[in-house]
């Protein structure tokens, strides 16, 4: 089958890979109708995150059809359509019981990697690398889902695989990131980042209740996507944010403030965003953590910090003075997106929000190449990819 492969920094491939089989009895094997080109795989595209490997299959937004099912899976049968999740959960575990499911303890096999880094293992992910399991990929025509029985959705005939497909990840983990803001009537949002998981944060902030959302970033075809779901916008490099947000909350500050951008900011003039440039280029740090910084210092005291963004080892000066102060709290997670799946879909289904708003550009899998190169150089307006194999 033709997948899209990691070679290194800056180099992804369509590629002729063996197709999938069936492992375990719990597996299915799905032919994949859509996937899409994530934010966090432009962290592997950008060689920021560790245990990748020459020709790993990459890509954990995917949907499809049901072509195979082990004898041990009784929810799937084949032709089923489905959407699967970026998280890989037994649904037996301790966390999954609980329904933190990315917190899975049975799904990676390379949790002693992991654990030594984090000091526990989160769950298995697909096609993001083998400290998180070594799965391969969705982007790709065929894809092998562990645990089939626990993780994929269901999805109805006669709506758009566009209309679906983002219940994988981004549409889930922009409304985690909303619901960690506790959002009470008359709350006041802040998003950093208006990239695809930004966008759907910034709606579901209007879903849960929020009265004003101000959107942060400076490439103007997000901020005009940001405008058109009722929010307020700020240009980061035409205004000091704080100085802005201080001015728009009456001096109090956001009622919440969420990072969706992560580990790679683009670099402005502050002091700060360049110094973590250089540390990262000279491998004296890992992560540039620029806009987790801002969000403290501007949140009001005893607001929320809700983080989605990627991060993947540790942030130097990071103001945890400020937090402590002025009674901030901290809520983040890769999302469990099994526990949203549901409820999102009802509200798909109910007409609340179409989840293809994001979509600006589509392609194959052969288009695949250089369309992480769009996506990453933020060319052409390119908000979110969405390739057909």
């Amino acid at each position: 089958m033709k997948a899209l492969c990691w070679h290194g920094k800056h180099d992804i491939r369509c590629d002729t890979v063996p197709d999938p089989t069936i492992q375990h009895g719990r597996d299915a094997i799905i032919k994949v109708t859509a996937c899409a080109i994530c934010g966090s795989d432009l962290h592997l595209f950008d060689g920021v995150m560790p245990g990748m490997e020459s020709g790993d299959v990459v890509g954990h937004e995917t949907m499809g059809e049901v072509v195979e099912v082990g004898p041990e899976n009784t929810k799937l049968k084949v032709g089923d359509r489905v959407v699967v999740p970026f998280t890989i959960s037994c649904g037996e575990c301790f966390f999954c019981k609980r329904g933190f499911y990315s917190g899975c303890e049975r799904t990676n096999p390379d949790h002693a990697k992991a654990a030594k880094l984090w000091g526990h293992s989160p769950a298995g992910l697909f096609g993001y690398s083998h400290l998180l399991g070594g799965y391969a990929g969705g982007q790709a025509e065929y894809l092998r889902v562990p645990y089939a029985d626990v993780g994929p959705i269901r999805v109805p005939e006669g709506v758009d695989d566009e209309t679906l497909l983002f219940l994988s990840d981004i549409f889930p983990t922009g409304y985690m990131a909303a619901e960690n803001c506790n959002i009470q009537p008359g709350d006041t949002i802040a998003v950093w980042g208006c990239g695809p998981v930004g966008q759907f944060a910034i709606r579901s902030a209007f879903l849960l209740g929020a009265e004003r959302v101000i959107a942060i970033d400076t490439v103007p075809e997000r901020l005009a996507m940001a405008r058109a779901a009722g929010a307020q916008t700020l240009d980061f490099k035409a205004s000091d944010v704080h100085e802005a947000l201080n001015e728009m909350t009456q001096g109090r500050g956001p009622d919440a403030c969420i990072d969706a951008v992560g580990t790679e900011p683009e670099t402005t003039a502050s002091f700060d965003s360049v110094l973590d440039r250089i540390k990262v280029a000279t491998a004296l740090g890992t992560d540039r953590p620029h806009v987790l910084r801002q969000a403290i210092q501007c949140c009001r005291n005893f607001g929320t910090v809700s983080i989605v963004g990627v991060y993947g080892g540790l942030l130097d000066k990071v103001p945890f003075g400020s937090a402590i102060n002025r009674g901030l709290t901290f809520r983040m997670a890769q999302t469990p997106v099994q526990r949203y799946l549901p409820m999102l879909l009802e509200r798909i289904e109910r007409g609340e929000i179409d989840p293809s708003f994001v979509v600006t550009h589509r392609g194959t899998l052969a288009d695949g190449p250089d369309l992480y190169k769009t996506f990453r150089d933020k060319q052409d307006g390119c908000v979110k990819v969405v390739l057909k194999p």
